[in-house]
């Protein structure tokens, strides 16, 4: 699988693989060199499933190349640039531009929990990332700390890893039923089963928040089924630190799809946050945030979830709901 040689390893004739950057339960990404244009970029290697078939393998590796390129067509400033999608000795690959700056989850792991403010600027980032995501038909499905990257030379925040875990299997619900990926930031209606749309996208952003700005998840538990519970049928504790953000973390996270603050109005609660730090109550949803909120539990579903990265905008989009 590709070209071998003093230490590094050359994909599709063009990029050079030199450093690994992380690595997760999908795949590895590389520090890389564009040798035909002479720059640097990340290259994420997709990790091969040995338990798959023949048949499945090649149909997971053609949905993932078939949606990383819907994903190229996005255009966004805070949204993870992708140059190219390629396919070395059956492998897919995703070249993307290269942030030199950590994830989130690194600056939390290393300094804390961050401010009401900073929180709020990266919060309207990804909700423009996120509008401008769903506008095209695109769910991003894994939005969580590890996968918003923080651009230590101009403060640039960027949404990245759009579609790949799920096309992965990742943070949702197996075939044999077991659960992999980020439980903790997953919507309740993606654990029952449910159809899923760019609300559960909005859930997630309403988890980050809260462990941006407490330094953890309110869903973290000691077991899988101690967090599936706590996201499906538990009272929601959100962090005391979350108080200046109230109406906005409560709101995203609602439990109710139907119900759930849209991109355009939480985008709207933290600008206005920003200019006079105090967030009023949301005006377009049909949801107002208070601490004796009691949960719903989440309607019976199918045990299965259809993997889907692209959707068809509904009425409700057009209207501009999300």
């Amino acid at each position: 699988m590709g070209t071998e040689g003093d230490g590094v390893r050359i994909i599709a004739g063009r990029y050079r693989l030199e450093t690994r950057l992380g690595r997760g339960g999908m795949g590895v990404v590389w520090r890389a060199t564009d040798q035909l244009l002479g720059r640097r970029v990340a290259v994420k290697e997709l990790i091969q499933d040995d338990t798959l078939s023949a048949e499945e393998a090649r149909g997971r590796r053609d949905r993932t190349l078939r949606e990383a390129r819907a994903v190229a067509q996005l255009s966004h400033p805070h949204i993870i640039v992708v140059h190219d999608v390629v396919e070395d000795g059956e492998r897919p690959y995703i070249v993307m531009e290269l942030i030199d700056g950590g994830s989130l989850a690194d600056r939390i792991a290393a300094h804390g929990p961050i401010g009401a403010d900073e929180a709020a600027r990266i919060g309207i980032a990804l909700l423009g990332a996120l509008r401008a995501a769903h506008a095209a038909g695109v769910l991003h499905r894994d939005i969580k700390p590890a996968n918003v990257l923080l651009d230590g030379d101009n403060d640039r925040v960027v949404l990245t890893d759009f579609g790949i875990a799920q096309v992965s299997g990742a943070t949702t619900l197996t075939e044999t039923g077991s659960f992999v990926g980020s439980p903790e930031y997953t919507a309740p209606e993606r654990m029952s089963g449910a159809r899923t749309g760019p609300e559960s996208d909005l859930w997630s952003l309403g988890a980050l928040l809260c462990t941006a700005l407490s330094g953890e998840s309110p869903f973290r538990r000691d077991s899988l089924g101690g967090i599936l519970h706590a996201v499906v049928f538990a009272d929601i504790r959100t962090p005391e630190q979350a108080a200046p953000l109230l109406p906005v973390v409560r709101g995203l996270l609602e439990r109710d799809p139907e119900r759930r603050l849209g991109a355009a109005e939480a985008e709207r609660l933290l600008r206005v946050f920003r200019e006079t730090g105090h967030t009023p109550a949301p005006v377009s949803s049909g949801y107002t945030p208070t601490r004796e909120d009691l949960p719903r539990p989440a309607p019976e579903a199918p045990a299965r979830e259809r993997s889907c990265l692209l959707y068809q905008p509904d009425a409700a989009d057009a209207a501009g709901r999300v």
